[in-house]
């Protein structure tokens, strides 16, 4: 049996049973209660979830003065719960044009200080909730239950590259993983190096730090594995790939494992709420954080997807009384998965599929999701980057990155390509540009549709 690595013990003189203060004595209690719940039924997590639903609406409904307006018909948390499919979903746009109406005007002192987070996306246009010391404590508590899930030896190299707040030339080199890791266990070393920087100048710095573990975007992830295959180039001591914020396709797994002989581990996130999803480490598949999130999965007429279906993600964020989300539309789409063999009751999506702006619409107003496999592409011209990006119901634009303009036959026979496995005969405009750059969050998309989502979905599983 596999034992979890010994804890750090805070008392001088004393390495084992591991004694703990402040944080981290909580951090330690909080993982033995996730330890306990991460098994319980989904009757059990839900009848948990509805006694903490009750303390969040009861405050929301005398503090935020959102919901007070909101919800004034109703004006008790009971009935809230009872009619809590009928609660109007909080789009995006709703968040945006409420600002600081969906601010709590008064918070209990233990769960201070509040914290601005923005959260961009695509779109440029920020959506601003706030953070609390709760909501962070939770993040943290979910991102050690994800290592010790998979089992990491915290002895291990971890390097990340990913979006930071500053650029520092050359990365930055830490004596541990920093918190919350080492507020209870003894690490190793970790580095950090900003995703800005070029791919190659990445891999020199990889092949330097020759991580046990390394973190960064699919996107870039795909991108380095990509240069070390072309330059047989390998890492020895890396055991494992993680990623978040994008969505992770098969053929990032596939060549992942190819390449460095290595899993890819995804982790479910996004600003606003923290850690939605981790990957179970039988399965594959992903588990809802429960303990915190009460998450949905709807279809375009608001009703609960069943396993196998895909709809769209509604979130409400269990403990956060400074600007509370309930049944905020975050934007994404998700496949519900069944019961997960490993015997844990915490709810199970399959698969996260992405951002509604990233389905194709057709001129009948279907929506899928688009498929356009490099290796159906690739062969068919000398391209370095690409993006679509859907104008119309009928023209694409296809930004191309590549070392020379494409002739005619190379354009037509892409656009074939794209016809085919987009399901329809757009018209395809090729502009060309030297680098196709990230969006504000440091993320990359391969299809973008700029036509307003208030048509109707049909999503294809």
């Amino acid at each position: 049996m596999e034992r979890r690595p010994p804890f750090r013990s805070d008392l001088t003189g004393l390495t084992w049973p591991a004694l703990f203060k402040g944080q981290a004595a909580q951090l330690a209690a909080t993982l033995y209660q996730l330890e306990d719940s991460q098994w319980w039924t989904p009757e059990e997590l839900a009848r948990a979830q509805q006694g903490q639903l009750r303390v969040l609406l009861g405050h929301i409904l005398k503090n935020v003065p959102y919901y007070r307006k909101a919800y004034r018909e109703l004006g008790r948390p009971e009935a809230l719960i009872e009619g809590w499919a009928e609660i109007p979903v909080l789009s995006r746009s709703d968040v945006q044009e409420a600002g600081k109406a969906l601010f709590s005007t008064a918070m209990p002192k233990e769960h201070g200080p509040a914290q601005a987070v923005l959260t961009s996306g695509s779109t440029g246009r920020p959506v601003e909730a706030l953070s609390t010391a709760v909501t962070r404590f939770f993040w943290n508590a979910c991102t050690v239950r994800e290592h010790l899930w998979h089992g990491r030896d915290f002895k291990g190299k971890l390097a990340a590259i990913r979006p930071d707040r500053k650029t520092i030339p050359g990365g930055s080199v830490s004596p541990s993983w920093g918190p919350p890791v080492d507020l209870l266990f003894k690490t190793g070393p970790s580095a950090l190096l900003h995703s800005n920087t070029p791919i190659d100048a990445q891999l020199d710095w990889l092949r330097e730090q020759n991580p046990a573990y390394l973190l960064s975007l699919p996107t870039n992830l795909q991108a380095l594995a990509e240069m070390c295959r072309e330059k047989s180039i390998v890492l020895p001591a890396l055991r494992e790939v993680r990623s978040y914020g994008e969505t992770v396709r098969p053929k990032l797994r596939k060549l992942v494992r190819e390449v460095w002989d290595v899993p890819v581990t995804d982790v479910y996130t996004t600003q606003e709420v923290g850690n939605l999803a981790l990957q179970c480490p039988e399965s594959g598949e992903y588990h809802l954080q429960a303990e915190h999130l009460l998450v949905e999965i709807v279809d375009e007429n608001g009703q609960v997807c069943g396993p196998g279906e895909i709809g769209r993600v509604l979130v409400t964020t269990l403990h956060n009384l400074a600007s509370p989300l309930i049944r905020y539309e975050i934007g994404d789409h998700a496949e519900v998965g069944e019961p997960c063999v490993c015997g844990r009751g915490l709810p199970v999506i399959r698969r996260v599929l992405g951002r509604e702006r990233n389905l194709v619409v057709l001129p009948n107003g279907r929506r899928h999701w688009p498929s356009f496999p490099e290796e159906d592409w690739m062969a068919a011209a000398p391209i370095q980057q690409l993006q679509l990006v859907q104008k119309t119901t009928e023209r694409i634009e296809a930004r191309v990155a590549a070392p020379r303009k494409l002739t005619a036959k190379e354009e037509g026979r892409l656009s074939e390509i794209f016809a085919e496995s987009l399901g329809h005969a757009f018209t395809f405009e090729y502009v060309y540009v030297d680098e196709i750059p990230r969006g504000p969050n440091g993320k990359f998309e391969d299809f973008v549709s700029e036509i307003s989502t208030t048509a109707r979905s049909e999503e294809q599983a």
